[in-house]
């Protein structure tokens, strides 16, 4: 089933004419729960991972201060939860797997990353992948705090052609344990699709970010919630709007390799949309449908943002919780 974005309650651009520049085309990528393969995109599902490449991995301290699970465990937690009447046994099983294991029994690293996200650049052909390249994974640890990961093993993009994936790896290596269920992103299909947004008012200038308040302030549509960024899983477009970084405003995030200001890759949000995103909701989405399919959770439920260095895709790069 596709998924189509409503069109938007007015053009913003006929109110506030500069705005009629500044707009960009971002990938909303439609996560929705399914079994995709490696050789399509998706959220979380098997990689197109050549077999004699090492698995991507972190050697960093992994903190743990709750209890572990295993990856086999978070599976288990989510066909529990899918379920509409829970037996006595689904309940202590449920108990068990929230107590978890003893922090003490995760092994020495490095330890492997999860898959992510990967996308082809036929579904998402705005990205900027380096010349030889139409494959993009994402990878990362479940254990560390991924936001401001800046140049980690924690969080590692793969750029590939893949045409030259002519053995996909059968079995890829799974952590032992992960920190938190909830940086293990549940397998979904994409359907992705192109929409326009402006930029949020942390990106345009005081004057007009003032004009936009005051006219917001008069009763007009919502410019943050309902006519600049969209919400959920996407490729490009415009930084998400800040949230507790309100009061410092915008940062400038810099390559740590090169220093280039990084540009707007990739944002992966809590939800698909909320109270304040409701007219995002695409057309096909029922009232009362899921609003986080890939249930994964940055934070206390922030936006995760991958900015891209623009001299050189392949350089490491910038992750910012918003």
């Amino acid at each position: 089933m596709t998924r189509t974005t409503p069109p938007r309650p007015l053009d913003v651009a006929s109110v506030f004419p500069e705005l009629a520049g500044m707009s960009r085309t971002a990938t909303r990528l439609h996560p929705r729960p399914g079994a995709p393969t490696a050789h399509e995109s998706s959220v979380g599902g098997p990689l197109l991972w050549p077999a004699d490449e090492p698995w991507a991995s972190c050697s960093q301290e992994h903190d743990a201060p709750f209890g572990l699970n295993t990856p086999e465990e978070v599976r288990t937690l989510r066909r529990i939860r899918a379920l509409d009447v829970w037996t006595d046994q689904d309940h202590a099983e449920v108990s068990r797997i929230h107590t978890g294991h003893d922090p003490s029994l995760l092994p020495e690293g490095p330890h492997p990353l999860v898959p992510v996200a990967q996308l082809y650049a036929r579904h998402v052909p705005g990205l900027p992948f380096p010349e030889g390249t139409d494959l993009l994974q994402v990878l990362w640890c479940p254990f560390i705090d991924i936001e401001d990961q800046s140049g980690s093993e924690a969080v590692q993009l793969r750029w590939r052609r893949a045409a030259d994936v002519t053995e996909v790896l059968a079995a890829p290596p799974e952590p032992a344990y992960v920190g938190t269920y909830e940086l293990v992103p549940v397998p979904c299909v994409l359907h992705p699709e192109q929409v326009r947004e402006y930029p949020a008012v942390h990106d345009l200038d005081p004057e007009p970010a003032g004009r936009i308040h005051r006219w917001e302030e008069d009763g007009a549509t919502g410019y943050r919630g309902a006519l600049s960024v969209a919400p959920g899983w996407k490729a490009g477009g415009w930084a998400a709007p800040f949230t507790f970084r309100d009061s410092g405003g915008p940062e400038e995030l810099r390559c740590a390799r090169c220093s280039a200001v990084g540009e707007p890759l990739l944002t992966f949000d809590h939800t698909e949309w909320d109270a304040e995103t409701e007219s995002w909701r695409p057309v096909e989405e029922a009232h009362g449908a899921s609003a986080t399919p890939t249930e994964v959770t940055v934070g206390s439920g922030y936006t995760l943002q991958f900015y891209a260095c623009p001299a050189d895709p392949r350089h490491p790069p910038v992750t910012v919780m918003q």
